[in-house]
């Protein structure tokens, strides 16, 4: 696809998938026109066409190859925000001995104590789950 030449179906990611749009521009009066043709759940993996309408084999060849890209996108920011948090939270350890004051301190402890006590019981028994198998 050159740079000028827009795409055949666009996606308008939605919280969990996309609604999905056949791009046209070959009206009688040039304009774009967006024609929704289906929804995808990414969690699920649905393709639902859209109203009446019965998705070609190229359609939903193509949405299940942009479904498989979104999943493993997902799936690396996911990753990514785990491994954010575990930043955080050393900049958290940093923070608490080194700069809090004590209000601050009094602010966020019970809560982050509770968090981190419902993260490590979480990670302990799916740590002993994978060591049982």
């Amino acid at each position: 696809m050159a740079a000028t030449e827009l795409p055949e179906f666009y996606f308008r990611i939605r919280e969990n998938g996309a609604a999905v749009y056949r791009v046209d521009t070959k009206n009688r009066e040039r304009r774009l026109e967006l024609e929704q043709i289906a929804v995808v759940n990414v969690r699920r993996g649905d393709i639902k066409p859209h109203g009446s309408h019965e998705l070609s084999a190229h359609e939903t060849a193509t949405i299940q190859e942009w479904l498989h890209r979104r999943q493993t996108l997902i799936n690396a920011r996911e990753i990514d925000d785990i491994h954010r948090t575990i930043d955080h939270l050393n900049l958290t350890a940093q923070w608490a001995q080194s700069r809090a004051t004590d209000a601050a301190l009094e602010e966020i402890t019970d809560a982050l104590l509770l968090a981190m006590h419902d993260l490590r019981s979480v990670l302990v028994r799916k740590k002993a789950d994978r060591l049982d198998r």
